[in-house]
C-alpha cells in the first residue's frame, strides 16, 4: 500500500471502534439492574451487591480511555501510513475490543492468579502494540511528520510503561494475593522513564 495516505481516516475508525468498545463496557451493569429487579433487590442494593462489576467496569474505563489518549498523540506525529502500520493499529483495537470480555470475568469471578493474570496480560499486550506503533513510527521517516517527529522521552515511556505491564502481568499471575495490586507498579512509569529519558538525550 502506498504511504501517500492521509492518517485522518484511520483515526476516525480506531476512534469509532474504541467507542464502541467503552459502551460494551457498561452493557452487563445495564443487564445486572434489569436481573436485581427480577429478584426483588433495592436499589441500593444493587450498588452494593455488584460493587465488583462496578469497580472493573471504572477499571477498564480508565485503562481504553488512557490507551486512547496515548493513540491520540502516537498518531500527531503520523504523516502517512502503510499497511505494517494498518496492521499493527488493527492488533491495537482487537485488544481494545477484546478487553470487556476480561473485564466481565474478573467481575464475575472472585479474584485469583489465572483471573488478574489475564485481565493484566490482555492490557500487557495491548500496551506491547502501542510500543510497537511508537517504534514503527520513529523508525520510518516516510510515515512520521518531520515537523513533529516522536521523541525520544515518548519512546522510552512507551517502552517503560510496557515492562512495568510485564512485571505487573508475573507478580499477578504468580505470587499468590498479589492481583490487581500489581498494577500500582504502573505508578513508577515518570520515575524511570524521565531519568533514562534526561540520560539519553
Amino acid at each position: 500500500m502506498s504511504t501517500t495516505r492521509n492518517p485522518d481516516r484511520l483515526v476516525l475508525f480506531t476512534d469509532a471502534v474504541v467507542a464502541i468498545a467503552v459502551t460494551l463496557l457498561v452493557l452487563p451493569l445495564v443487564e445486572v439492574v434489569t436481573e436485581s429487579k427480577t429478584e426483588g433487590l433495592t436499589a441500593v442494593e444493587v450498588i452494593t451487591e455488584h460493587r465488583p462489576q462496578i469497580f472493573t467496569f471504572l477499571l477498564s474505563f480508565v485503562v481504553i480511555v488512557r490507551f486512547w489518549l496515548v493513540h491520540h498523540r502516537v498518531f500527531e506525529h503520523v504523516r502517512r501510513y502503510n499497511t505494517r502500520l494498518i496492521q499493527l493499529n488493527l492488533g491495537w483495537l482487537l485488544l481494545i475490543v477484546i478487553l470487556p470480555f476480561p473485564t466481565e470475568i474478573i467481575g464475575s469471578f472472585e479474584t485469583s492468579r489465572f483471573t488478574s493474570g489475564l485481565y493484566i496480560g490482555t492490557i500487557l499486550v495491548l500496551s506491547l502494540c502501542q510500543s510497537g506503533l511508537v517504534l514503527m513510527i520513529r523508525r520510518h521517516p516516510d510515515l512520521e511528520d518531520p515537523d513533529n517527529p516522536v521523541t525520544r522521552g515518548e519512546l522510552i515511556n512507551s517502552i517503560v510503561t510496557a515492562g512495568l505491564f510485564g512485571l505487573a502481568f508475573v507478580l499477578a499471575a504468580l505470587v499468590p494475593n498479589v492481583g490487581f495490586y500489581a498494577l500500582f507498579l504502573l505508578f513508577l512509569t515518570p520515575v524511570i522513564s524521565r531519568p533514562l529519558a534526561k540520560r539519553t538525550a
